[in-house]
């Protein structure tokens, strides 16, 4: 990338819509604009942070490619800190492609992917958490993983992390005062110094990472398979917590033959459900292919939901089928029970003591609010609550504070063994290091490339 370079790119999804955006960012960006943009007023003399209506031109025939709104926004109190124009359009993409073809024509460049948001970071606009954050805003499934990206970008984790990296630098220097004028004697104040103050950064970065489970799941969300014999209910209940008839639903056992996926809200967690066929013993050549991929979607899911005919009672098949599932989290509803009698009920309760499981019947929506509690309670441990609590959600972020801690650790066995403060020092410079590179403050290229890689263009 050529940070000199004026970069443009369609901001909005592809396809058909109300509105469009074009956004362009860079030295050139007003330059660029004002050649293409007619509007009341000039476009050098338009206010900064305005919209303003006009139409697009191709300056060489004269046509005019659409009505527009354009933002003008000059550095640095902008996103990028470089001067910005916002091109609002209508939403066809002939419309879009023409519009940003002009603005090539005129001296932009295509931006590559997460390109805006890098240069707010290398501008000193945000730090390397708080545009992670941009990309999980985008991709948040709930409301929940929305708000704890939110938080970062808002930078309390930032604060906490630098908090702690601003200790060790000061310890840093408070070492390097000792070793190059041991004259002075404060070698021993100087070894306490740095047992309370490392003890001190242990403690707020366990306090940092202690939610990191549960700021994962809400984050990545949990893969969850619905498995049983057929005609127990299982798309039944896919449609049910999807709002909608998702999966065929009959009478007739193997209407289900491939896999079936919907994301739902549970309490805050983003659950991938996945309906699968009915597991039984079958000759239908596409109904084992059925089978074959259940089995294949049980191994790789983190959540089994088994689901039991209440009036049949636990049968056989069924036995097999918890036996297949082996030590996975599981939840097994016991579905139909309101068809069932309550001796037949009992009887299933009887054979799943010591298993988590949930008295249901979908066609009278009885049982399903429980779920959710369910969930909650086996991948969280409790329930989830961002009102005050920093939730680390990035594996990244996490592995790197775990790194840290674990040079905390030599630090603090350096100086059980009474090791000289020059060698302790270059564990403490590993911590911040480590600290860094979570708010980008030191961090290589290809990190850095490889993070924003996984942007979409335009953001």
């Amino acid at each position: 990338m050529n940070f000199e370079d004026t970069i443009a790119a369609i901001s909005t999804p592809s396809g058909t819509g109300g509105i469009g955006i074009i956004r362009i960012s860079g030295s050139r960006a007003f330059e660029v604009v004002e050649k293409i943009f007619i509007g009341k007023k000039d476009f050098n003399k338009i206010k900064s942070h305005t919209i303003n209506y006009g139409k697009i031109i191709d300056p060489v025939n004269k046509i005019t490619i659409d009505e527009v709104l354009v933002s003008k926004m000059k550095k640095p109190n902008t996103f990028t800190r470089e001067d910005i124009v916002e091109i609002n359009c209508h939403g066809g993409m002939v419309v879009l492609k023409n519009i940003l073809e002009l603005v090539l024509k005129e001296g932009a460049r295509p931006s590559e992917p997460g390109e805006f948001t890098k240069r707010a970071f290398l501008n000193g606009r945000i730090d390397l958490s708080q545009a992670e954050a941009v990309i999980d805003i985008i991709n948040a499934k709930t409301d929940e993983s929305s708000k704890a990206a939110v938080s970062q970008l808002e930078g309390k984790l930032s604060q906490k992390v630098k908090e702690a990296r601003n200790i060790l630098i000061e310890l840093i220097a408070h070492i390097e005062v000792t070793v190059d004028y041991p004259e002075h004697d404060i070698e021993e104040i100087t070894s306490k110094k740095i047992r309370y103050e490392i003890v001190n950064v242990k403690k707020k970065l366990l306090d940092i990472i202690k939610g990191f489970e549960r700021g994962k799941i809400i984050r990545e969300g949990i893969d969850a398979v619905i498995v049983g014999r057929p005609n127990v209910g299982k798309s039944s209940l896919l449609n049910e917590l999807a709002g909608k008839n998702r999966a065929i639903v009959t009478d007739i056992p193997g209407t289900t033959r491939d896999i079936i996926e919907e994301y739902v809200n549970l309490n805050g967690i983003p659950v991938r459900i996945i309906d699968t066929a009915g597991i039984r013993e079958t000759e239908d050549t596409v109904e084992i292919i059925g089978v074959e991929k259940t089995h294949k979607a049980v191994d790789e899911a983190q959540l089994v939901i088994m689901m039991v005919d209440a009036k049949i009672g636990f049968t056989d098949e069924d036995y097999v089928i918890l036996k297949r599932i082996g030590n996975k989290k599981l939840i097994v509803l016991i579905n139909k029970i309101d068809v069932a009698s309550p001796q037949e009920v009992s009887e299933i309760e009887e054979k799943l003591k010591g298993i988590n499981y949930i008295k249901t019947s979908i066609i009278q929506e009885i049982g399903l609010n429980q779920l959710g509690d369910m969930i909650t309670e086996l991948f969280t441990k409790g329930e989830i609550n961002l009102n005050s609590e920093v939730l680390i959600t990035n594996t990244r972020h996490k592995s790197l504070i775990d790194k840290a801690i674990s040079s905390i650790d030599d630090v603090l066995e350096a100086q059980e063994n009474d090791m000289p403060l020059d060698l302790i020092s270059i564990d403490i410079v590993s911590v911040a290091d480590y600290l860094g590179q979570i708010t980008g403050e030191s961090i290589s290229e290809d990190v850095t490339h490889e993070i924003f890689s996984r942007f979409c263009l335009g953001k």
